[in-house]
C-alpha cells in the first residue's frame, strides 16, 4: 500500500474525546478504591482574552472528568513576590495535585522564576527544569501539554513515525524543543530523525520538502504553504493566532501556522485549526494531572 493516499483529517475532537473518556474512567476507578479526585489549581494573572478562554476551558474540562479544580484570579498589577507566595501555598497544600500558572504573564513578573517555584511533583505543565531534564534523559516526567497532546494524537490515528524524517519549525521551550526530543526518543510514536528549524534557518523550504512529518510551531499565520510540502507528508499545525476579521462576530478569526487550503491537498494527514492540537493540549494536561494524583497516592 503506498504511503500517500487521500488527505485525512487528524480531528482533535475525536482524539481528545477518546482521551477524556479514558481519564474519566480512571477517575471513577480511583473513586471506587476510595481515592480522592485529582485536583488541578490554576492561577490567572490579569485579563488577557486568550488566557481567559484557555483557563475557562481547562476548568470546564475538570468538571466534565470529575476532577476538583481551583481557579485563583489575580490582578494584572500583582507583584512577583505575591504570586510566588500563592504558588508556595499551593505547593504546601496536600490536597492539590497539579499547579499551572497561565502564560504569558505581565512583563514585571519573571516567567522563569514562577516556573521554578512550582514544585516538580505538581508541575503538570512540564516546564520546570527538573521535568525538562528528566524528559531529555528519557526518565518518567511530566511532558509539556502541547507536545504530549501531539504524541497522543499520533497514537490515536496510528501515524507511523519510526524511521521518518520529522521537521519541527520552532524552538520554544513550550513546543519546539520538547517536540523534537519526543519525536527522536525510543517511543512507539518516536524514533524519527528530527531537524529543528527556526527564524535563522537558511534553507528552510529545502528541509520541509524532505520531511515526512512537519510540526509547525512558530506563531506566524499561514507560514507553511503548499510549495514547501512534499506529497504525502503528515502536517501538524500548532499555531493559534487571532487575526482581525470583520466578518466574524467576535471580530477575529483563529489562524494556524499552516496555509490549510494549499497544504491539505498534498498531505496524507493534517490537523485543522481550530479543532486540532489545541483540544489535545487540554486532554494531555488532564493526563498529567491524573498522573500527579496517582504518584501522590
Amino acid at each position: 500500500m503506498p504511503y500517500f493516499c487521500a488527505m485525512q483529517l487528524m480531528d482533535g475532537k475525536l482524539a481528545s474525546a477518546a482521551i477524556k473518556q479514558k481519564v474519566a474512567q480512571l477517575v471513577q476507578t480511583r473513586a471506587a478504591k476510595g481515592l480522592k479526585a485529582p485536583h488541578l489549581a490554576a492561577i490567572l494573572v490579569g485579563t488577557d482574552g486568550a488566557s481567559e478562554t484557555y483557563v475557562a476551558s481547562k476548568v470546564k474540562t475538570c468538571e466534565e472528568l470529575g476532577f476538583q479544580s481551583t481557579l485563583l484570579r489575580l490582578d494584572a498589577s500583582t507583584d512577583e513576590a505575591t504570586l510566588l507566595q500563592h504558588i508556595q501555598q499551593l505547593n504546601d497544600n496536600p490536597d492539590v495535585d497539579g499547579i499551572l500558572v497561565q502564560l504569558p504573564l505581565p512583563k514585571h513578573i519573571s516567567e522563569a522564576k514562577v516556573i521554578e517555584t512550582i514544585h516538580p511533583s505538581k508541575d503538570v505543565d512540564g516546564f520546570h527544569p527538573v521535568s525538562v531534564g528528566r524528559l531529555v534523559q528519557g526518565l518518567e516526567s511530566f511532558i509539556p501539554a502541547t507536545p504530549y497532546g501531539i504524541m497522543l494524537m499520533l497514537e490515536h490515528f496510528q501515524i507511523p513515525t519510526t524511521g521518518k524524517h520529522a521537521v519541527v519549525i520552532g524552538r520554544s521551550n513550550i513546543v519546539g524543543r520538547p517536540m523534537s526530543i519526543l519525536l527522536s526518543s525510543q517511543l512507539p510514536y518516536g524514533n524519527c530523525t528530527v531537524t529543528v528549524c527556526h527564524s535563522k534557518t537558511a534553507n528552510l523550504k529545502e528541509l520541509t520538502l524532505q520531511a515526512d512529518i512537519i510540526v509547525a510551531a512558530l506563531g506566524r499565520p499561514g507560514f507553511l504553504t503548499g510549495d514547501m510540502v512534499k506529497e504525502g507528508a503528515v502536517v501538524i499545525d500548532v499555531g493559534i493566532t487571532r487575526v482581525p476579521d470583520a466578518s466574524k462576530k467576535k471580530g477575529f478569526a483563529i489562524k494556524g501556522d499552516v496555509d490549510f487550503e494549499s497544504v491539505a491537498p498534498k498531505s496524507s494527514w493534517i490537523t485543522p485549526v481550530p479543532g486540532g492540537v489545541g483540544l489535545m493540549t487540554i486532554g494531555a494536561l488532564m493526563m498529567n494531572t491524573l498522573a500527579a494524583a496517582e504518584r501522590r497516592s
